[in-house]
């Protein structure tokens, strides 16, 4: 078992660094050599790795009494001690590694994206497709100690020399040409617009889903997503939705980015569509539709519109657990909720917040990620697109786009098995 304990420390020494340690150490680009011989006292990947080995060592040398059947299953057990975020998409990362599909990130030269890609790999989550210079990727790549190998574990998409060039600037320029787009422009648009590339990849077939956003504005992604995904069939409304983990309950925010005002119309289509993602995360929606008024105690627009928005609500989804128009802590809390409206349909805490604008929903999304959630955020989820294409914000962090790409990799496979 020390001999086991000493193998593990060895593999992950040789192994590269996560971005957490590189951050708190200062270490970023620490290799095995002179200056690391045994990994860092705070690396979060110590107990997943060591306890297994330990255990099976004990296994096999048949000094555990009780063996661990599935020893898969104690490491991601461990591994939620480590990431907050693990028990909440355990669900998602199983179906996942089911069925592996090609992701394509738009800004494949970031560090971010790229440790990304390594723990995406190493989990077998999807087959990543890097956006970018390919020799600035694979000098990255050499340079952050990873084991990411381009045409074998990944692949690049090269802006400046790709096989997939014609197809993607043509295939643009014909959804595009009635809309202001010359030949001359489809063509520099496809070697300098990374967002615009990985949309034309996943609308040519080329590539299952498409992350997108740690570098821009949400809107400059937003419009290669309409212009070249569009919609879903039946949808008029696209949205973006947030995951809050938070100490003892996980909260579903939208819309944060899309809709500055939305019509009461698309609040109802929005919360829909929230619903069927949240169900995608193994847990029941329970939606409340937010507002400055508790049933009806206000007569202002925005109140009325979330009165409105919770009967088309209710006509289109008859089976869905939504209540409102009410405040944040009646949402929250079942007993203030009964206080204020004893009828009120919705028993239990919500967990899909609807705002009646994204000021509210932004505001609320950003305070509570710092205040209160840690910083352990999943998304931003892209609700209403035809393809499985979600839009990140600058500030993801490695974790956030892992989780989003299992994500991603689960939408592609679910639109996949219906079609």
């Amino acid at each position: 078992m020390k001999l086991a304990t000493v193998r593990a420390l060895a593999e992950l020494t040789h192994a590269e660094i996560p971005d957490m340690v590189a951050n708190a150490y200062g270490a970023a680009g620490l290799r095995f050599g002179p200056e690391y011989l045994i990994p860092k006292p705070f690396d979060p990947r110590l107990i997943e790795r060591i306890c297994p080995a330990v255990a099976k060592a004990a296994m096999d040398s048949g000094v555990a009494t009780r063996p661990i059947e599935n020893l898969e299953a104690y490491r991601q057990k461990l591994s939620r001690f480590v990431y907050q975020s693990g028990s909440s998409m355990e669900v998602v990362f199983d179906t996942a590694k089911s069925t592996p599909k090609r992701v394509v990130y738009a800004e494949g030269e970031d560090e971010r994206v790229l440790r990304a890609a390594q723990v995406v790999v190493d989990e077998g989550l999807a087959r990543p497709m890097l956006i970018g210079r390919e020799d600035v990727i694979a000098a990255r790549i050499e340079s952050f100690g990873l084991r990411l190998r381009l045409g074998d574990n990944c692949e690049c998409v090269n802006v400046l020399d790709d096989r997939r060039y014609h197809a993607a600037w043509s295939g643009y320029y014909e959804l595009m040409k009635r809309k202001g787009v010359s030949r001359a422009q489809a063509k520099e648009d496809m070697r300098t617009r990374p967002t615009l590339i990985g949309a034309m990849l996943v609308h040519n077939g080329e590539a299952d889903a498409m992350l997108c956003g740690t570098h821009g504005t949400y809107t400059d992604h937003l419009k290669y997503v309409r212009d070249v995904i569009g919609m879903r069939e039946g949808v008029n409304t696209l949205a973006a939705m947030q995951m809050l983990i938070l100490p003892g309950r996980q909260l579903f925010i939208c819309d944060t980015h899309v809709n500055l005002d939305p019509s009461a119309e698309q609040i109802a289509e929005m919360t829909v569509l929230a619903a069927e993602m949240v169900q995608r995360f193994g847990l029941s929606p329970s939606v409340a539709l937010l507002s400055h008024s508790s049933f009806g105690s206000s007569d202002a627009p925005s109140a009325q519109k979330m009165r409105d928005a919770l009967e088309l609500i209710r006509a289109r989804a008859p089976g869905l657990a939504v209540e409102g128009e009410m405040r944040g802590d009646a949402a929250l809390s079942p007993t203030i909720r009964s206080d204020v409206f004893p009828d009120a349909e919705l028993k239990s805490e919500a967990n899909l917040l609807v705002m009646p604008n994204v000021d509210a929903a932004n505001i609320a999304f950003n305070l509570l990620r710092i205040g209160a959630g840690s910083g352990i955020t999943v998304g931003g989820i892209l609700l209403g697109a035809a393809k499985p294409v979600h839009i990140l914000t600058p500030s993801s962090t490695v974790r956030r786009l892992v989780n989003m790409t299992a994500l991603a990799a689960v939408d592609a496979g679910a639109r996949h098995d219906k079609s």
